[in-house]
């Protein structure tokens, strides 16, 4: 049998976990290092791999109409330990993937301490790790140690990497009114790669504005963990209940100042806009601009629903406000999670700007495999972005507008879940009518919608398998036959 180096994962979260799980399936040994108990972070409470902190809901299953339900299908046909284990220690939980915290961490540790290519080290890894390391997976998640921050950031020239990380939401475009809201960029100016109707426009009267301004500064707001708050906010990233608070005028000056703008139903200038930028490539999803916050999330789905034109909005991603650590990985990372400035160090996780669990180890299953192939010599491309796993590459390492002057991502880079306006539009609307042959409408049609794209996710994936499929080694048997089943 030939004999491979060893590839370095460093992190044992879920996505490291994954990580050196799909390593060693690919017949690659891997070293998984560990800083815990050696040293602990302000989160987790025991020595565990995949320890979760917050949560123990992977959230739905449902794979037809919900977009990490599609990730779990798609995790499962790659032989994810994570989904796996998760399917072993499930928990009641309607149609949401719960589990039991302990059970999961302790199946996923015994797991990878059992399998003979894997090698669990304790010890925290501080720096970069060694020169000799020639194959290494930073897998070290939003509690990053200060070591390891500091020298990332030294290497990649960023700025500092653990901020207050204000988010604004981010809308799906086709639940906005384009009859109340229009598109048109400040006094019509096109600007590098623009058309003068770059921005869609949702307008407000006097008595809009300042029901709004109430409504912003009653609602419940989330309070930081005791480990945040001594972390300052990011540069130009104030709440906009925090800019409210300042003054009633504040925002109609700021980031809602209706200068330039003409509302083509009234051809006056509104009181106050909310201006929604495009957020991605494929033009599905849109930024509400300065509005990062810190309202409840339900809070923020009533408040923001307020809006005209955003009556019926629905919300790829609501706005947040925390400690994070995360590389600008459409400037730093390449399509194979490789960093460009030292292409042995790959990122997987929460680092390289997806969020949630499963999302994390679902960048952690496809670097193993990059990593793995890579080792052995072995060409491997990423899954098609009309997958969830090739979509959620594809928003990391290019799925953002670029800034045409310098090639960057333009700074609107935030994390983000997986969700449907991630993929690619279908080439054809959504069949119009459902199998009785009745006309769909509304929601009836965004579901279907939904549905042909998670069937043409898992055919695709299915035919990406067909060509990169490794054996799946004998430390799978044991699980339950319908979970082995859906795990390759």
């Amino acid at each position: 049998m030939t004999q491979f180096k060893p590839v370095h994962v460093i992190g044992g979260g879920l996505a490291g976990s994954e990580a050196a799980w799909q390593i060693a399936e690919a017949g690659v040994p891997v070293v998984l290092s560990e800083m815990r108990p050696h040293r602990m972070t302000d989160a987790h409470k025991t020595h565990g791999l995949a320890e979760l902190v917050c949560s123990n809901s992977f959230r739905s299953d449902a794979w037809e109409t919900n977009a990490v339900g599609l990730l779990h299908a798609e995790m499962r046909r790659m032989g994810s330990l994570i989904l796996a284990a998760g399917d072993l220690h499930k928990l009641p939980a309607g149609g949401a993937l719960a589990v039991d915290r302990d059970g999961f961490s302790g199946e996923v540790t015994e797991r990878l301490a059992a399998h003979p290519l894997v090698t669990i080290k304790r010890g925290e890894v501080a720096g970069l790790p060694p020169a000799d390391w020639d194959s290494v997976i930073v897998a070290t998640g939003p509690l990053t140690s200060p070591a390891l921050s500091e020298a990332v950031r030294a290497l990649t020239g960023e700025g500092e990497l653990a901020f207050f990380d204000a988010i604004a939401p981010v809308v799906h475009l086709d639940s906005i009114d384009e009859s109340i809201a229009w598109r048109q960029s400040r006094y019509d100016k096109a600007g590098p790669g623009g058309t003068g109707a770059d921005y869609l426009n949702c307008p407000m009267s006097k008595d809009e504005y300042e029901a709004f301004v109430d409504a912003l500064l009653a609602g419940e707001k989330t309070s930081f963990k005791e480990w945040e708050a001594s972390t300052p906010y990011f540069d130009g990233c104030l709440p906009v209940e925090v800019m409210a608070e300042r003054g009633r005028d504040t925002l109609r000056f700021g980031p809602m100042k209706p200068v330039g703008l003409t509302d083509p139903r009234t051809g006056r200038r509104p009181y106050a806009v909310v201006q929604l930028r495009q957020d991605n490539a494929h033009g599905t999803l849109w930024n509400m601009v300065g509005f990062q916050t810190k309202l409840k999330h339900a809070e923020q789905v009533s408040v923001f629903r307020m809006i005209p034109g955003l009556g019926e909005a629905e919300f790829a991603r609501l706005g947040g406000l925390h400690r994070n650590t995360f590389l600008n990985s459409p400037k730093l990372i390449d399509g194979v999670l490789r960093l460009k400035a030292e292409p042995r160090l790959r990122f997987a996780g929460q680092i390289t700007g997806v969020e949630g669990y499963v999302e994390s180890a679902a960048i952690g299953l496809l670097a193993g495999r990059f990593a793995a192939a890579e080792r052995k010599g072995e060409a491997l491309r990423t899954p098609p972005a009309t997958t969830a796993l090739g979509a959620l590459v594809a928003h990391i390492t290019g799925g953002h507008l670029l800034d045409e002057g310098t090639g960057s991502s333009s700074g609107s880079f935030q994390p983000m879940n997986i969700n449907y306006g991630l993929l690619p539009p279908l080439e054809e609307d959504a069949p119009l009518a459902g199998e009785d042959g009745r006309r769909l409408k509304g929601k009836e049609r965004g579901a279907e919608k939904k549905r042909v794209m998670s069937r043409r996710a898992l055919r695709d994936l299915d035919g990406w398998i067909a060509e990169h499929a490794h054996p799946t080694s004998s430390s799978m048997t044991g699980l339950d036959p319908a979970i082995q089943g859906q795990a390759r």
